[in-house]
Order: structure tokens, then sequence, then C-alpha cells
């Protein structure tokens, strides 16, 4: 049975900034083949060489050593889309509560288990408005200092409608959860009687607070999806939108021109490819290839976490890698691209590779290769920061008469724990 043990954070220096201590990976393989040693230090790598190489470094201590011999070392994924304030919830039998300690209770544990798997970043959609008033956004606010050192959870506010009579009350709660501390204004504009009204509130909102936009949308109307990105073409920082399982939906000539508008517009796509969304009711994934060919940045994340929207949902990006490599036809490369790489620059994250310099926010799989990793992915070591701050160790056993080694294959032991 696999077990996530997350790590507490490290003590602080007098500044009150945390400073990890140097950390040396051992005996990794990257995807080009090589095995190599990685060091890190304040929270970047410092230096890659081959095995062996930097332990005779005397140059600088190298701290804490991890042994990842049998692990594939790649850039962390980021979750882009997560809905903790509802998660781990399928089994409540009636409408989600919103009572705050719940709801941190249910983020905290969300949060940890998508760490597990290996998301160091993560984008919370809240709920704010109506009968979730601020109290959601508040708990997990809460959620996300206590997660500090472990996890980056930045949050997005998603009131329910914004125009009309109900609109004018829900627009000065969008703004007061701005300045409580949202970092990102969205909303499913599918939900309001008037989405081109909803999109203009969250853009005015957005605009006054410089924050970026990340709008729910599922719509098979290219009429809507078109003048929403002629609306929100150009602005800074960045939109995003998502599943957009709509698209797929479209004849494919409709889907094509409204692909072309959306790379125009410089939108980022995050598709789920498990389905499932807190905000939206139909299954299915966004065309991936086809947006992708467009010149879209499509980026995957999980949407819901055993909510009632996906009763069995994971959390994990390796799952939605696997996805998109199985059921959509991307190549191993480019569907762990979409959970890592195009995932942290659509929270606007750095970019992260195993080289001197880049953040260290790491995942090591017990595995020998990428189609490896994103099929038998059980054993992990998370990095977040230059520490390790979750591990995942699996132990697979065949009983019988053979042994392992009479059989002529590796002895599977607990690959997650160096």
């Amino acid at each position: 049975m696999p077990d996530s043990q997350p790590q507490p954070p490290s003590s602080s220096s007098s500044s009150g900034a945390t400073v990890p201590p140097p950390l040396l990976l051992c005996g990794a393989r990257l995807t080009d083949g090589r095995i190599v040693d990685v060091r890190l230090g304040s929270g970047r790598i410092e230096a890659v060489g081959t095995s062996g190489s930097l332990a005779a470094d005397g140059s600088r201590a190298c701290g804490t050593r991890v042994d990842l011999t049998g692990h594939l070392l790649l850039p962390a994924p980021a979750e882009p889309h997560a809905h903790p304030a509802t998660a781990l919830s399928a089994d409540i039998g009636g409408p989600v509560p919103y009572d705050p300690e719940a709801v941190q209770r249910r983020a905290t544990e969300a949060v940890l288990l998508q760490l597990g798997h290996g998301a160091t970043a993560l984008r919370a959609h809240v709920r704010v408005g109506d009968v979730a008033g601020l109290g959601a956004l508040t708990a997990v606010l809460r959620a996300a200092r206590s997660l500090r050192g472990l996890a980056e959870l930045t949050t997005v506010a998603m009131p329910r409608v914004l125009t009309g009579v109900a609109g004018a009350e829900a627009r000065a709660v969008l703004r007061d959860a701005v300045k409580m501390g949202a970092a990102v204004v969205g909303g499913c504009p599918d939900l309001d009687p008037d989405p081109t009204g909803y999109v203009e509130a969250v853009l005015e909102v957005a605009a006054e607070h410089g924050c970026p936009v990340d709008l729910h949308t599922d719509a098979a109307e290219p009429a809507l999806l078109t003048r929403l990105a002629a609306m929100v073409g150009g602005l800074r920082p960045g939109v995003t939108l998502g599943p957009c399982a709509g698209l797929a939906r479209l004849p494919a000539d409709q889907a094509a021109r409204t692909a072309d508008r959306l790379a125009a517009a410089g939108v980022t796509v995050v598709c789920l490819p498990q389905g499932g969304c807190g905000a939206t009711d139909r299954r299915g994934a966004a065309p991936v290839r086809l947006l992708r060919a467009a010149g879209v940045r499509v980026a995957a994340g999980s949407g819901a976490l055993r909510d009632v929207s996906n009763p069995v949902g994971r959390g994990d990006p390796l799952e939605a890698a696997y996805l998109l490599a199985s059921g959509h036809g991307l190549s191993p490369a480019d569907a762990y691209a979409a959970v890592s790489a195009s995932s942290r620059a659509a929270l606007g994250l750095p970019e992260v590779r195993v080289e001197a310099g880049f953040p260290a926010e790491l995942l090591a799989v017990r595995a020998d290769s990428l189609p490896g990793a994103l099929s038998l992915a059980y054993s992990r070591v998370v990095v977040h920061r230059g520490r390790v701050v979750a591990r995942t160790s699996a132990v697979r056993e065949y009983c019988g008469s053979a042994t392992t080694a009479e059989l002529g294959l590796p002895r599977q032991g607990r690959g997650g724990t160096p």
C-alpha cells in the first residue's frame, strides 16, 4: 500500500526565510538516459554532474544525501485546476458544507494528497458569494499558510453570478476576496444569465488589481468562445480557460477556427483528461491535439478530487499525463510537459529544468524511462524549494514457488524510500 509522508517545514533563519540545508540527490536517471548526481542549495539546483562526481567535490559541503538509484528525475508537476474546498466530499450525501473548519481540513488533506503525487504548486478555485460567502476562501487561505514550505497554494475567487441585481453584491464580494488574498480572479460565465456581462465584470476587477484571470467554461458555442477570446486578448497578466471540453463537441471546422482565435488571444487552455469538475456538469476533455496544432498553450489539471463531480478522482498529475498519452495521442514527453512546464507557465511560475541555476522543484519516480513513469509510477520522492517534502513507497511481492531471480526479473523493492 503506498504511503505518502510529507515532512514538516524546516527551521527558518533569523530573517524569517526558510533556508534548507544542502541536499545531494545521488544516482538519478534523467530522461536522456544519463545517470547523475544533483546538488541543491538555497532552493535551487547548484550543480548536475556524472554519478559520483559531486560527492567528491570538496568545494562545498554536500549536506544530506538521498539515494535515487532506480529513479527517473523530472521537473515537478504543478496542479493548475484544483477544487480543494469541495474535495473529499463525495460521501457527504448532500450539499457540500462550507463550514470553515471543515473546508480547511478537507483543503489541507487534498493538497497533501496532491503533493504526495508530486504537485509542489497548486491553483485552487474557490467559490465566493452566495452560500459560500467568504468563509470557504478564508479557510483555503488558512490552509495555504499552514502548508507553506511544503507546497505553494494560490487561490482563484469564483463568484457564481456577476450580473443583474444579485451580481451587484457578488462584485463587491469578489473585490473583497482579492483584498483578502485571492491571487486570481475567475469564475464560470456559463452559469450566469449574461455570460458576456460576467466576463466584463471579471476583467474589470482583474484590471483594478492587476490579477490574472482563470475562467471555467465548457460551452459548445463557438460564438461565445470567440467573443471571450476577443475580450481577453492581450490582457496582461494572462488568461486561462478550462476545461473547454465543449470544443470537442463542435464540428471540426468550427473547433479549428475557435482554436485559432484562442491562440491569437494568447489564452492558455487547461484541460482535464480525467473528466469532471466542480463547476461543470459534463464529462469529456478538450481536443488537445487540435489546440496544440493551432498554437494554443495546453496545460493539464486533475480537476475534481473525490467530490460529486468525480467521486474517484485521484488528483494525480501523472495520471493526467498518462491519459493525454494513451487517449489523446500525445508523446510521453509532451504529455508530461502539459502537467509540468505548461502548468507552471499557466500559474506564472518560473521554468524548471534539471540543470544548474533552475528552481529545485523536482519529482523522482521509480522508473527507467518517461513511458515507464507514466504507466507504473508508484514510488515517488518530491522536492520543493530544495527539500524533500514527501516520499511515497510501494512494495510489490510475487508469492509463489519461483523467486523473481529464478524468473529473471528485477527485484521490486521499496523504491520510493532512499
